[in-house]
């Protein structure tokens, strides 16, 4: 039911997708600012107020909020509304956070879109800087992008991720018809506060007059009344809390992610599938579908074939993903405890692994050693190694030394490049598999979202015939695998080609770090844009 994505956009942009990715990523990262929404209100100000002619969901939290806004927007568009999707991190390239109908604006319609909005962002920075203010940073500019386009499509209903917190980040100048607040948790606390409850009251920012509230299952006993209240005081219409007014009634594994029984203030959807893996995806389904009713314009409940057909066919990228089988490889980007806890609990339900390699990298600045700790029963071996993000990420030996004191040393494995560790996972599982068809053994490469674009870009994103014959050495068993060495093999030739070659043209963000990444000038952090 979705639509072609408009065409209006003017052709002939100066510069290519890359110089202005450069020119947006100079700015000021999102946590270096001081708390104003004045510069964003200007632009839209500038602009005629687009954010005035569409529905908005709006969805903050800890963890969850990407997967609830995929769901939400799939939902909508099942229904025939024209459907904006504007979310963060990106994973392979920034035209991912700018979707029309289910599709990723063109490298092409995200320069077009920059040059329609810049001179209203010049504008606005010299107001600002006259009056002794900052520029605009780059997920304002962003921001600023995907509310025009939004606009421009024209879309009926835009689903909008948070950045980062709620109140003051960039997204909060629009007025959410539904506003979603998943689990909150201690996270990013150098912004958002040093309690839980502080943190709340930073994500219930984006509760406006007249919202529907939808918040989901909460692990702190506090955070429910801050939201409550923050409910009360903007003038909310509604506040649909997870385990009383909206429910997950059952839930069971099923293939390709699950089947649950889901419970809204408008009526029981049974038997639902839900095409992602683990039981807090269960309740993200249940947040998105609160929220889509109310944009919705349907009295009463949805249609359960349609809803159905939603939440089967929603693709997530990043989490629990299944991006290769035989041997089964899947990327997750979680990087804090609940997000990891979450991964692991999802691969113990649903995946019957008799031999499981962790691949691994992790930013300098994250708990390394708790993350590893959760998940060491369900690995056989940790292949540690590192990401793309040479000044950022935790070097392989550090990393290698923490694992160590979680995993014992001989089930840690250093490789010092992504290629060359994907390559041993691969030869693990071969030199394991006495039948040579994958079953029952897999590889899990996780710790970042960086990590999870590399190994995207290196296993999906140029499958020529190299990696075809190299994928073919693992599904024909060869027995010698395991000793070849990588240099020497074809799978790791095309893997260190594409990390050498393609990298450069492939663009990331981890969450929490702002700064240039040395010998990719296209590429700075955004910071507060992690998910489950």
């Amino acid at each position: 039911m979705s639509q072609e994505f408009p065409q209006e956009f003017p052709q002939g942009g100066r510069m290519a997708l890359h110089e202005v990715y450069q020119e947006i990523m100079s700015r000021a990262p999102e946590h270096d600012f001081d708390p104003s929404l004045d510069s964003m209100a200007m632009v839209l100000d500038f602009l005629g107020h687009p954010e005035k002619s569409f529905r908005v969901i709006h969805v903050t939290g800890t963890n969850g909020k990407g997967s609830t806004s995929y769901m939400a927007e799939s939902l909508c568009r099942a229904y025939g509304l024209r459907t904006g999707l504007y979310t963060s991190p990106h994973i392979q390239s920034v035209t991912e956070r700018i979707s029309i109908d289910g599709q990723h604006v063109s490298d092409e319609q995200f320069v077009d879109l920059y040059y329609q909005v810049k001179d209203f962002i010049d504008m606005a920075d010299q107001r600002s800087i006259e009056s002794g203010g900052p520029r605009m940073s780059f997920f304002e500019v962003l921001t600023a992008m995907a509310v025009w386009a939004f606009a421009d499509a024209p879309v009926d209903v835009a689903v909008v991720e948070v950045g980062m917190g709620g109140t003051w980040d960039a997204t909060n100048v629009l007025d959410a018809d539904a506003a979603v607040i998943g689990p909150v948790d201690m996270d990013h606390m150098q912004w958002l506060g040093d309690s839980v409850e502080q943190i709340a009251s930073e994500k219930a920012g984006i509760i406006k007059q007249g919202s529907a509230v939808i918040v989901g299952p909460q692990e702190h006993a506090s955070v429910m009344p801050v939201i409550e209240e923050a409910a009360a005081r903007a003038g909310a219409v509604s506040v649909q809390r997870d385990g009383r007014e909206i429910n997950v009634v059952e839930r069971m594994p099923a293939v390709g992610g699950q089947l649950a029984t889901l419970q809204t203030g408008n009526g029981i959807y049974r038997d639902i599938p839900i095409s992602a893996f683990g039981r807090y995806q269960a309740h993200n389904a249940v947040a998105a579908l609160a929220a889509a009713e109310t944009v919705i314009p349907i009295s009463g409940q949805l249609d359960t074939d349609v809803v159905s057909q939603a939440l089967q066919t929603v693709r997530i990228p990043g989490r629990v993903e299944i991006i290769r089988s035989s041997p089964t490889i899947i990327l997750d980007g979680g990087h804090n405890i609940q997000a990891v806890g979450a991964v692991r609990d999802a691969i113990e339900e649903n995946f019957d692994f008799r031999q499981l390699i962790g691949v691994v990298s992790m930013m300098k600045d994250k708990d390394a050693e708790s993350v590893l700790g959760i998940m060491e029963p369900i690995l056989e071996k940790l292949i540690v190694t590192q990401n793309s993000w040479g000044s950022r990420v935790m070097p392989a030996d550090e990393l290698e030394s923490i694992a160590v004191g979680v995993f014992g040393p001989d089930r840690v494995i250093r490789q010092d490049s992504l290629p060359d560790a994907i390559q041993q996972a691969v030869d693990l599982v071969d030199s394991d598999d006495d039948l040579g068809v994958g079953y029952g053994h897999g590889i899990l490469v996780f710790g970042s979202f960086v990590t999870v674009g590399d190994a995207r870009t290196l296993l999906e994103e140029r499958p020529g015939e190299q990696l075809e014959r190299a994928m073919s050495l693992h599904d024909t068993h060869n027995a010698s695998s395991a000793s070849r060495a990588s240099d020497e093999d074809p799978l790791a030739g095309y893997l260190q080609e594409v990390m050498h070659d393609g990298l450069t043209d492939t663009d990331y963000y981890e969450p929490d770090f702002d700064g240039p990444v040395p010998g990719h000038g296209n590429r700075q952090a955004d910071p507060g844009k992690g998910d489950n």
